[in-house]
């Protein structure tokens, strides 16, 4: 322990530790003992051994600072110490945002620590760290906090990786708890290699059907993978083939099995995760993917292996959705997402990867009602499309979605559009009704394919988005947030893609229209309060943040603006983050920041859903802050810092 006297500095009072000591026998004193069990409610503390958090509080002092007292800053250089926030807060700011309309870049308390970044990087601190209130810090001198970097791999992971290491530790957190009811053992982020259990089974091309079936019962498997001399799969032949093949009355057993294999199986990598099999399962309805590197099979992965031990798996509900007979079994099978969902994050999966599989069913059912609904009620006679926008535009789905779609079809002919309208508007309003019950409910706002001036044709919708940029007004301004993020969910795809070519085109050249989206991108500010705490919201007798629009809004507002701006076509938030990382428009390390930020607000949103529906309530988007727990919270808040840092980069690029 420090035996130095007393420190005492211009901005605060410090006390050395060992001036509390008492007992110095003693292996840990008494007062170091109470701090350790303070920092214990912490993260990283909580997960560093009592010999090295002894070691930290040792050559640690308790240093005072009154309110509106600057603790460090810029002009103080390369900072000397490391300090923990024992009682009180710090707020800090930056000269270039200091001004009536912003916020604090941050304000933090007890259990926190700074300026960490500074100290690994030996460099000034780019904010001025001030005492919101009487403050009391546990402080230690930067030769202790790099020992303490060499000695303690906890501690060292947290300084070096900061709020990754801490979504770490939530994501293993959420896996236990959902792995302690569904009893999963593994993750959908395990690599296919440890699938390879044991020699793939194939065989040539001029081998009979019946020598392979008779081969694919002796191994005890599901499929009979057909490669060249070189080991290259060409094709798969599968149980399911065998169904199919023999209820033809002209089968023939004899008959070489490249005549009834499925040929150009798809191929992934050993490396490749478990989470890409299933996907590519649940979108060809295939039972089997197969492991290859250099063109030469290793294994096969069945969606047995993947989901052994689920009452419900992926691939059998995209299965089910895309068959099922009636709207009524439709509806019936939504609850199965929720279920699939809650064993998506036992397995480890994303937020991402949560979204992604949520809109791929989704699609399946807007697939299926579509379908169903075409057979009710006869071909209207005009080929069109299904567009959809917003969340299901950008692939951001979650269990709380409504309804934001269209219809677009082509026809030269402009004298042919309303007649075209008026057979396909009668199809979408019962198309949206079914949806409706299968719980996309209805939008509040009429943006649905049966409202008239939502089902137009390519050259329409054209003249419709161009009226956006031309007459930027308010509303205008607020319909390109919604429209520009589409995709189609249902026929020709091209249609919809070439439709909006010229439009995305002139957007980059109209800075005037971009810079009012990116003024209309900063009115969503994160729910970071000016003093502590988090700024809530009221609705329906609730009380609490709204993590879409106060969460993630920000970030996609954000992205899409840059986006536009800068040519990315890609419509998913995250992808658009990474595009813009790899165009150079924004520096990488932000880019992944801001993706882990946003990540980590959906699956909130989505654990917050999941909850809602176990506890029987209806689903909403706010969450009270003092439900969570400290690390969530925590992240949570870090989580708005990172958004209003994304908003402030907008800002400054458009001025504003």
């Amino acid at each position: 322990m420090s035996d130095s006297s007393p420190d005492n500095t211009p901005n605060g009072v410090s006390r050395t530790l060992l001036a509390e000591a008492s007992g110095a026998d003693s292996a840990i004193p008494q007062n170091i003992r109470s701090l350790m069990n303070f920092l214990r409610t912490f993260v990283p503390f909580k997960q560093m051994d009592d010999g090295p958090l002894a070691t930290l509080l040792e050559k640690s002092s308790i240093e005072f600072f009154p309110a509106d007292a600057p603790i460090i800053g810029p002009e103080d250089g390369a900072p000397e110490k490391f300090y923990i926030v024992k009682q009180g807060y710090i707020v800090g700011e930056r000269d270039s945002y200091r001004h009536a309309n912003e916020l604090p870049t941050f304000d933090i308390g007890p259990g926190a620590c700074f300026p960490v970044a500074a100290l690994l990087g030996e460099r000034p601190t780019r904010t001025l760290h001030k005492a919101q209130e009487d403050t009391f810090c546990i402080t230690c001198s930067k030769e202790h906090f790099s020992r303490m970097l060499a000695v303690c791999p906890v501690f060292r992971d947290f300084c070096l990786r900061g709020v990754s290491s801490l979504l770490d530790q939530v994501n293993r957190q959420i896996q236990a708890q959902a792995q302690s009811t569904l009893g999963e053992d593994y993750s959908l982020n395990t690599p296919l290699s440890q699938f390879i259990e044991r020699q793939a089974v194939h065989c040539e091309p001029t081998l009979s059907i019946r020598k392979a079936v008779r081969i694919m019962d002796e191994r005890g498997v599901g499929s009979m993978v057909v490669t060249d001399a070189n080991r290259k799969p060409i094709g798969i032949f599968t149980l399911r083939d065998l169904r199919r093949f023999i209820a033809d009355p002209g089968a023939d057993l004899d008959a070489p099995i490249s005549s009834r294999m499925n040929a150009d199986p798809i191929s992934l990598s050993p490396d490749a995760t478990a989470f890409e099999a299933a996907l590519i399962m649940a979108k060809h309805h295939f039972a089997h993917v197969l492991i290859a590197e250099n063109d030469k099979l290793l294994g096969v992965v069945s969606e047995r292996d993947l989901f052994s031990l689920q009452r419900v798996n992926l691939v059998h509900i995209a299965r089910t959705l895309a068959n099922a007979p009636s709207v009524d079994a439709l509806a019936a099978l939504q609850s199965d997402v929720a279920r699939l969902a809650e064993t998506m994050i036992a397995h480890g999966a994303s937020a991402e990867q949560l979204n992604h599989i949520v809109t791929l069913l989704n699609d399946y059912s807007t697939h299926q009602v579509i379908q169903l609904i075409i057979k009710e009620q006869g071909d209207p006679g005009v080929p069109f499309s299904w567009i959809t926008f917003g969340s299901a535009g950008r692939r951001e789905q979650t269990l709380l979605t409504d309804q934001d779609n269209g219809i677009i079809f082509e026809l030269e002919d402009s004298r042919l559009w309303e007649s075209a309208r008026q057979r396909l508007l009668p199809l979408a309003s019962r198309i949206n009704a079914a949806l409706d019950q299968c719980g996309f409910t209805l939008c509040k706002g009429n943006i649905m394919a049966g409202n008239p001036k939502l089902c137009l044709s390519a050259q329409e919708w054209e003249q419709r988005f161009n009226g956006f940029i031309d007459a930027a007004t308010p509303q205008n301004v607020l319909n390109s947030c919604i429209f520009f993020d589409l995709r189609t969910q249902w026929g020709d795809a091209t249609l919809a893609s070439r439709m909006f070519a010229p439009i995305r085109r002139r957007i980059q050249q109209h800075t005037l229209f971009q810079r009012m989206l990116a003024t209309a991108a900063l009115e969503h500010r994160p729910p970071l309060g000016l003093f502590k705490g988090f700024v809530t919201r009221k609705e329906h007798g609730l009380e609490g943040v709204d993590l879409k629009k106060q969460g993630l809004t920000p970030f996609v507002d954000a992205a899409r603006v840059l986006s536009l701006a800068h040519g990315v076509e890609a419509s998913n938030t995250i992808y658009r983050l990474r595009q813009l990382s790899e165009a150079n428009v924004l520096e990488t390390r932000d880019a992944r920041a801001w993706e882990e930020a946003f990540d980590f607000i959906q699956l909130l949103r989505l654990r917050h859903h999941l909850h809602c529906k176990r506890e029987g309530k209806k689903l909403t988007n706010l969450v009270a802050p003092n439900a969570l727990n400290d690390l969530d919270q925590r992240i949570l808040k870090e989580a708005c810092r990172q958004a209003q840092r994304l908003q402030r980069k907008l800002a400054w690029s458009y001025q504003l």
